[in-house]
């Protein structure tokens, strides 16, 4: 809320104190708001600002503030004894984490009264040593787990006691979100879930680590607050002394694209240059960077200029509070008429599932969620169908009736006004920036489309046969349990949140059309081409188009006109399989005719035993239709308006003639040498040619119909065709001996004046 006001009062004129509590969280937003009260200050010097934590580094806040004086208050406490038993660390201990809890357990029990609470990692442990203990059959001991996810009405058993003692196995939410009451006693297994970003895959971790000496003092705490207490720390005291002091900000372990997006909006400059109490790491501001331009939210930095401004999808972005993952969703729902649809599930993605899955009504609970589950299979429209049960059921029903039915539905009360309350907020701030909810149900594809707009880093291709999907940057990931596609994933899959535990996991899923990213990351993709190819049937230079988007195929194979990826190379292949093959639908007329011509050039070559007519033939033609077709024409779609235009004032220009085709360096062509017909007498007699020499046929040939022999003397036939003649003279001539050869061509006499001689 406060980040948010800074972009309407920068100077926060509304306020006279400020006070920051639980400070030592160092949540993002805590640190963005330290760093701008730093800058903010010199400003208002009559603004008041107070940290509070029971935890804090207060030499580091107080330097941050150019020493800002230190206030302790002291809280009434009692004394804890620590004791420190580690486990599997001699070579004959061989007990896990869940049996040093129940030996932990068992040797509190003679401790005195008091609960007993017990801090796990996560969901996973706390159901293996929840059973564990009940297989003890403690006497008058009830055994409560305690976790985010839990249904409210398990959550509320720990505020109500019952008589007998009590033993809470909770993730850290008790260490700081709320405190256990009656708590005497707490187990420590020193671990943590702890959210990093993982700059490889792109994506938030959730590995186990050790605590902070910090953290581990928080937990202590909480059975020293109503008499003495005893923490059990299941590690070793050496080991707690090597721990870091206080727990790492998230600032240094999350994505910061939020936070740039502030920054810029506000107009604070360079990240680097921002007075963080830690500043982030270079690599993680890059990250940050890169997910903006994801979502097509920064402009490329001017030259001479560190920071990046805002473009009109970044400017409306800052406006929405919330992730600009989903912030970018809502503005493209606003094109493609779903913002309804999307103002609901961005609303839902910003909370806790407000589904809940106790563990001993799983079947029941899964069945009940099931019902919102469409043909599409899609868990974000599941989410809308689930929003609009609601809304007519809270129409019909009391307010305790509804809080009824949730619980019965196995939906958390208090989420689902969570998730009410986010989406009349989003309403009110997208209908002051214009974004209007539609009156009538969206299509589906458009609400995917709208939520792919956000999600481009999170589409998934599946992996042959298997329920592994390749996602961007090479990532690989699965379906979580829990959606409506995990039992039979599609080809492409679009996950909501991709989240690392034990694997990757694809949290909140639908079957997408991986072409949708083609417009939505135009400013992203990659584009390959292959295989150029004439397609006569389209009268045009085709090729085939890849498209990748972070490695993944989007389009595998696309013939695409080769024109507008090489209009040089398209061109080159019109004239040649067009214009000098004819090789389309409706080739025009000059096309047969200069093929013709060309044959008739080779035909009259062979006649001639020449091959030096036509220097290069095909070289030659494509030269003359080169020069004379205009620039842009690229395939016979453009021939056919091109030509429409130019043949009203030549129509002649594309036709050849004998001397467009001809060497000039060949000479003339004499055809009388090489008549086409032999005449004796009466008798006119067909010839043709073969230039194959050593060929049987190689030579003149005079055809002579059989009833036409006996009028076709021997007389002349033994006279050879001049050009032929004068071949065989030479020939005739380089094969006698050499004194023979001497005697017949002095010295002083050409070749040719011996040809002619003889």
């Amino acid at each position: 809320i406060l980040l948010a006001e800074t972009q309407s009062d920068p100077l926060l004129r509304n306020y006279d104190t400020l006070i920051i509590d639980e400070a030592h969280e160092r949540s993002l937003n805590i640190d963005f708001l330290l760093g701008y009260l730093k800058q903010l200050l010199p400003r208002r010097p009559d603004l008041k600002l107070i940290i509070t934590s029971a935890t804090i580094d207060t030499a580091r806040f107080s330097e941050h503030f150019d020493g800002a004086p230190i206030v302790e208050v002291s809280g009434r406490t009692f004394p804890v004894d620590l004791r420190y038993r580690p486990f599997g660390v001699e070579p004959d201990d061989d007990r896990d984490q869940t049996q040093a809890i129940c030996d932990a357990v068992e040797e509190l029990r003679d401790e005195g009264d008091g609960d007993i609470l017990v801090f796990l990692s996560g969901e996973r442990e706390i159901h293996d040593t929840v059973d564990a203990l009940r297989r003890m059959q403690l006497r008058a001991t009830d055994i409560l787990p305690l976790y985010a996810r839990l249904a409210a009405a398990e959550q509320h058993r720990i505020f109500q006691p019952e008589g007998n003692r009590r033993i809470v196995v909770s993730t850290n939410v008790a260490e700081t979100s709320l405190t256990v009451p009656g708590v005497r006693y707490v187990i420590d297994a020193g671990a943590a879930r702890i959210s990093r970003y993982n700059r490889r895959l792109k994506v938030q971790r959730l590995p186990i680590e050790p605590i902070s000496q910090a953290s581990a003092n928080q937990r202590a705490g909480r059975c020293g607050r109503v008499a003495p207490g005893i923490c059990i720390r299941l590690y070793a005291e050496d080991e707690f002394a090597t721990r870091p002091e206080f727990t790492e900000p998230e600032i240094l372990r999350t994505n910061l694209a939020s936070v740039i997006l502030q920054m810029t909006s506000l107009g604070l400059g360079d990240i680097g240059a921002f007075p963080f109490v830690e500043p982030p790491d270079g690599r993680a501001i890059n990250d940050g960077i890169n997910l903006l331009e994801e979502l097509g939210a920064l402009q490329e930095p001017e030259l001479g200029v560190n920071h990046r401004r805002l473009t009109k999808i970044g400017r409306r972005l800052a406006q929405l509070p919330v992730d600009p993952r989903l912030g970018r969703m809502v503005l493209e729902a606003e094109r493609l008429g779903c913002v309804r649809e999307l103002l609901v599930i961005a609303s839902v993605l910003s909370i806790q599932d407000p589904r809940e899955r106790p563990t001993e009504h799983q079947q029941a609970a899964a069945e009940l969620h099931r019902r919102f589950v469409g043909d599409d299979g899609s868990d974000f429209l599941a989410f809308v169908r689930l929003w609009d049960h609601l809304r007519a059921r809270q129409r019909e029903l009391s307010s305790n009736q509804f809080r009824k039915l949730c619980r019965a539905e196995y939906l958390n009360y208090l989420r689902v006004r969570e998730w009410q309350d986010l989406y009349s907020q989003l309403r009110q701030v997208a209908g002051s920036m214009g974004i209007r909810p539609n009156q009538e149900p969206a299509h589906p594809d458009h609400v995917h489309q709208a939520l792919m707009s956000g999600l481009l880093s999170h589409l998934g291709l599946r992996d042959g046969d298997s329920k592994e999907f390749k996602g961007a940057r090479n990532a690989r990931f699965v379906i979580a349990p829990g959606s409506a596609l995990a039992k039979k994933p599609p080809k492409w899959v679009m996950a909501g949140e991709l989240v690392e535990t034990n694997r990757l996991w694809g949290r909140v899923a639908a079957r997408v059309q991986p072409e949708w990213a083609e417009r939505l990351g135009a400013h992203l993709i990659r584009r390959t081409f292959s295989e150029p190819h004439w397609d006569p049937v389209r009268g045009a230079a085709m090729t085939t188009e890849k498209v990748l988007l972070y490695g993944l195929p989007i389009v595998a194979a696309r013939a695409v006109n080769f024109g507008k990826v090489d209009p040089s190379g398209a061109r080159a292949m019109f004239i040649r399989h067009a214009l000098m093959e004819g090789d389309w639908a409706t080739p025009p007329p000059f096309v047969a005719e200069n093929r013709a011509l060309v044959e008739e050039l080779r035909t009259i070559e062979v006649r001639m035993r020449r091959r030096d007519l036509v220097r290069d033939d095909d070289a030659t033609v494509f030269g003359f239709y080169d020069r004379r077709l205009g620039a842009d024409v690229v395939s016979a779609g453009h021939f056919e308006r091109w030509w429409k235009r130019t043949r009203a004032g030549d129509a002649g220009l594309l036709t050849m003639t004998i001397d467009d085709l001809l060497d000039p360096a060949a000479g003339g062509i004499d055809f009388d040498e090489f008549p086409e017909t032999w005449t004796q007498h009466d008798v006119t007699l067909p010839m043709s040619y073969v230039f194959e020499p050593g060929h049987p046929d190689d030579g003149a040939t005079v055809h002579v119909a059989l009833p036409l022999l006996n009028q076709v003397d021997p007389e002349g036939f033994d006279w050879l065709v001049p050009g032929l003649r004068r071949e065989l003279i030479a020939a005739l001539i380089k094969s006698l001996p050499k004194p023979l050869r001497r005697q017949l061509v002095p010295v002083n006499e050409t070749a040719d004046a011996v040809i002619d001689r003889i």
